[in-house]
């Protein structure tokens, strides 16, 4: 495997080890990235063992793993069900997903995820997406932009925010991150200030990749492809995310109440396995990354 500037997986043990139930079984990593967890994975299987990985950043297809058990997708994950037709797989034996982005994408200057370079409002997760960030910052309206940051990024003074932008860009168009910085810093006082960008390049990258309802097609697919028993394991780095995990587990749907039958009985189709886990101290001094993920396990019922 490719060695390249991933960060290292987080709740790497709890996460496959919750999963993995049959070494001879068929597997999905979800979030392949750089490759951490799948390679975990296959040293718990067994030569039957399989382990089908996605990713849509060009940038992780380098970590592909040789190994003949291992298969990787150049796909979005909320497409695992059709994808694994293709390949023939009616069932899983369990899924792990990572929600969070890759260190390799954050450090990258040119893919403008983060607030310490100056790079190109991009924050495409798949380079060949026809949104961008700078589409979402000089194209979307007023109300638009404060809905975003109003919800996605949870962002205090969120209409104040929109309404710099949408002035800033009357004069020029707003092309780089620290175009961007620029014109929020003066509403946001110094020891907020990275706190609040970071809300606010969080809630346009979820935009721009429609994080959540990503994630809420995968949730539907991964489960209704799993066998019975077969694990789901989730990891979340932010409520917005956690949020959808936790109360498909509870619920079956996003919102509102699971449908009833005749006799009102619900039906559920995942059952939540064991506690809420979290980094420990140790791992979070290692990996600050890790500092704010949360770790859900299900399985089908």
């Amino acid at each position: 495997m490719k060695k390249t500037s991933y960060h290292d997986p987080v709740l790497l043990q709890p996460s496959v080890a919750a999963l993995i139930t049959d070494p001879k079984g068929v597997y999905v990593d979800a979030t392949f990235g750089g490759g951490g967890h799948s390679q975990e994975i296959l040293n718990q299987l067994d030569e039957s063992g399989q382990l089908f990985a996605f990713d849509q950043d060009q940038d992780a297809l380098e970590n592909a793993i040789d190994d003949p058990r291992f298969t990787l997708i150049e796909a979005n994950f909320k497409d695992i069900k059709r994808y694994l037709k293709l390949y023939g797989v009616k069932e899983l034996t369990g899924v792990l997903a990572d929600f969070g982005v890759s260190s390799h994408q954050f450090d990258a200057e040119e893919r403008g995820f983060s607030i310490r370079f100056d790079g190109p409002l991009d924050m495409r997760m798949d380079q060949q997406a026809s949104l961008d960030a700078a589409d979402v910052v000089n194209d979307y309206s007023l109300e638009a932009l404060t809905d975003l940051f109003k919800y996605y990024g949870e962002v205090k003074g969120a209409y104040r925010v929109a309404e710099a932008i949408c002035a800033a860009r009357q004069s020029e168009k707003i092309e780089t991150t620290k175009a961007l910085i620029d014109v929020v810093t003066p509403l946001v006082p110094e020891r907020f200030l990275n706190k609040t960008l970071a809300q606010i390049f969080q809630a346009i990258r979820i935009e721009v990749n429609q994080e959540l309802e990503v994630i809420k097609t995968f949730l539907k697919g991964a489960t209704e492809v799993l066998q019975t028993d077969g694990r789901l394991v989730c990891i979340s780095y932010h409520s917005l995310e956690d949020r959808l995990v936790k109360r498909f587990i509870q619920q079956g749907v996003f919102e509102g109440e699971a449908p009833q039958d005749f006799f009102g009985n619900r039906d559920f189709p995942l059952k939540k396995v064991g506690v809420l886990i979290m980094p420990d101290e140790e791992e979070i001094k290692r990996n600050n990354r890790a500092r704010s993920a949360k770790l859900r396990i299900a399985k089908k019922i």
